[in-house]
């Protein structure tokens, strides 16, 4: 699993002109599952997610998480981090999981931030034509992938 961590003043996700969900402060997750990742990549990820110290104390520093400032995350899937590029300039997304099986990981991942964060993940709509607005703060932008893990 890939996913792309952006620290955001305020981000939101709309369908078909409807305003579907949004948050304050917090994380905008983009979260891409691949073929052979399984729950314990979506549990690493959310752990990284709910623990990842980029938001400033009082000196200035990124020293600390979403959930030590009680700030909100956006998960959203997005198959296309999965897109393969080394061929010809036509992405390729043979490595994305199928429906079943990203769908369920995507959920694992959303209901594991809600659990360590202890405020519910708002979401996007898996599959759904999507149209994300968000303010990336600092700018800070953080890609973390689970078979990078060792």
């Amino acid at each position: 699993m890939r996913i792309v961590i952006q620290r955001v003043t305020r981000a939101s996700v709309s369908i078909g002109g409807e305003l579907h969900s949004s948050i304050g402060r917090g994380l905008m997750v983009l979260v891409g599952v691949e073929h052979g990742d399984e729950p314990a990549d979506a549990a690493w990820l959310a752990a990284k997610t709910a623990a990842l110290r980029i938001f400033a104390d009082e000196a200035g520093v990124m020293n600390r998480s979403v959930t030590d400032v009680g700030g909100e995350v956006l998960a959203v899937s997005q198959f296309t981090l999965t897109a393969s590029t080394r061929k010809g300039n036509r992405p390729s997304y043979i490595r994305a999981a199928g429906h079943d099986v990203a769908t369920a990981l995507y959920e694992a991942y959303c209901s594991e931030v809600t659990r360590l964060t202890g405020k519910t993940a708002a979401t996007g709509v898996f599959g759904a034509d999507m149209q994300v607005e968000l303010v990336n703060d600092g700018p800070v932008t953080i890609i973390i992938d689970s078979k990078l893990k060792e």
